[in-house]
């Protein structure tokens, strides 16, 4: 019986929607996988039974309330295990969708075979290219030679778990969890930098960044890390604990720049900086004060304001003038994973 759903979101959708979809997928069924930035699995067996209907037509039912909810659509692959569901959800054309592949040899296999090898769910390109390279151009060319060729091609571990995929064989489960609990974001220098200012500058644009996905995914962090990567491969490290949860600019900057006060530099060569917010929580659950101060309330609402241009126009659209020309922050490390 199919019943794991692979939810892929529009590569379009905001941080804060796809905490909304897993939301949504949650009124499902509580074992629901995110799997950022855009991807979540759902164990649909009891909503099965709840409803009385097939994985598909849940699957139709959570399409149709994302977009009359959310405004936003969603391609969906219905199978019987987790590498199958994703695999499906992966051949949908356009931003919206439904393929189930039933839970049959047949069907699976027909489904499974035609596909390059490319395409076969965690398989990378240079292990296809190392397949292509023995004349194992397809998903069912795999299946045609035992286990043990693949196992020499890739090496036994990754090689046992192609050939297995191959034959629709992925026995993960679906674990529960949800965003992060952690988030950071980078910068490379493309020379040593010697420039404390714009080393500064540079932090700058890591707390915007940070500040901003932190907002969109409706979480605040507890601590706050700042990692130093010096010429030589030396590293330091040191963590400061906020007074109260946040995922403002203001406080993030003010804790950033006393991480980096705290190294002591004095014309060291950076090579990089690494910026991670820590202990995140739901902003839900952090209490909103009204300050008394009205230049800190303000800046918040000038931050608001910030967000929501940014979304409209695209991300770093408008963003602190000291930031322009800083050291280019590479995507959030800590959208893909839990660390």
């Amino acid at each position: 019986m199919s019943t794991i759903l692979h939810v892929r979101c529009a590569p379009t959708l905001t941080g804060e929607g796809y905490r909304e979809v897993l939301e949504l997928l949650r009124e499902f069924s509580p074992l629901v996988q995110a799997l950022p930035p855009r991807a979540a699995l759902v164990q649909a067996r009891g909503a099965q039974r709840y409803f009385g209907i097939e994985a598909a037509r849940i699957a139709e039912v959570v399409r149709l309330r994302a977009v009359a909810r959310l405004g936003t659509d969603v391609r969906i692959g219905v199978a019987a295990t987790w590498a199958l569901a994703a695999m499906a959800s992966a051949r949908i054309p356009g931003p919206g969708g439904i393929l189930a592949v039933p839970d049959d040899p047949d069907a699976v296999a027909g489904f499974l075979g035609p596909l390059p090898v490319e395409a076969l769910y965690g398989l990378g390109s240079r292990q296809a290219e190392a397949l292509r390279g023995y004349g194992l151009h397809t998903v069912g060319a795999l299946t045609r030679v035992p286990p043990g060729v693949v196992e020499r091609i890739l090496g036994k571990r990754t090689g046992r778990l192609v050939a297995e995929r191959a034959r629709g064989i992925d026995p993960r489960p679906v674990t529960p969890r949800d965003l992060p609990s952690s988030a950071a974001v980078r910068s490379g220098f493309t020379r040593e930098e010697l420039d404390g200012p714009h080393a500064r500058a540079t932090l700058l644009a890591l707390v915007v960044r940070l500040g901003a996905l932190l907002r969109g995914r409706r979480q605040a962090a507890r601590s706050l890390s700042l990692t130093l990567r010096f010429a030589g491969g030396t590293r330091w490290e040191k963590t400061r604990r906020l007074a109260e949860p946040s995922a403002h600019d203001e406080d993030l900057r003010t804790a950033a720049y006393r991480l980096m006060d705290a190294a002591g530099l004095q014309r060291a060569r950076l090579t990089g900086m690494v910026l991670r917010a820590e202990d995140l929580t739901g902003a839900e659950r952090v209490a909103r004060q009204i300050s008394l101060d009205p230049v800190r309330e303000s800046r918040l609402t000038v931050e608001a304001a910030v967000d929501r241009a940014n979304a409209r126009f695209g991300a770093g659209t408008v963003r602190p003038a000291a930031t322009f020309g800083a050291a280019t922050v590479r995507h959030p490390a800590g959208l893909g994973r839990a660390s």
